[in-house]
């Protein structure tokens, strides 16, 4: 058994994928590869979260939820808090519920299957999101580990790499409350563009 987890390993597998788990905010999440692997720059964006919205009681949205692990994360800090996961993935849904089944936040959080468009009839706080933003072109460079083996619909933001952050932008004018919270993730070098972007949806 183990030479056969070494072998997967020697084909670039990613090992959080070989032992169907992966550490972040000091809890292990249930990851296959219907998911992205957690990162730990992505932490930096639950901490700043945290911080802000530390004594409040808010609502959230987390857009192309994946494993579930920014939401399931930040509500474990913020105990009045609740929020829903979307993502265009059943078995990204699925993997986010198990992961739910497994933290005690169940009466907190609703996974569900949606695209952006059917989110409605509600207003959130916070809108968080870490979209894909690589640009296609861009695809083939990356390292193998991540290019054959990590869904490359959470990775594949459209030949400018940014097509799902404008929708994630350009959505969330409609379902933030007033002096609500617009949290993304975004490509190194992307800051430029995504601040146009943003000023121009009057953000």
């Amino acid at each position: 058994k183990f030479k056969g987890l070494v072998y997967r390993r020697s084909l670039n597998e990613p090992i959080a994928y070989i032992v169907k788990k992966r550490e972040f905010w000091s809890k292990d999440f249930y990851v296959n590869r219907n998911t992205l692997i957690p990162r730990p720059e992505t932490e930096l964006l639950v901490n700043k979260i945290v911080e802000i919205f530390k004594k409040k009681n808010i609502s959230i949205l987390d857009v192309g939820t994946g494993s579930g692990c920014i939401l399931l994360s930040i509500l474990s800090e913020l105990k009045h808090s609740k929020g829903t996961g979307v993502d265009i993935s059943k078995k990204a849904i699925d993997v986010a519920n198990k992961n739910l089944k497994a933290s005690k936040l169940s009466n907190k959080i609703k996974f569900l299957r949606k695209t952006l468009d059917q989110v409605h009839n509600q207003k959130f706080d916070l809108v968080v999101s870490n979209p894909p933003y690589i640009m296609t072109n861009d695809m083939r460079n990356l390292d193998d580990d991540i290019k054959k083996f990590e869904p490359k619909l959470a990775l594949d933001g459209g030949n400018d790499g940014l097509d799902v952050i404008k929708k994630v932008i350009y959505k969330s004018k409609s379902i933030l409350k007033i002096r609500g919270l617009l949290a993304l993730e975004i490509g190194n070098g992307q800051f430029k563009k995504v601040s146009n972007i943003l000023r121009k949806n009057k953000f």
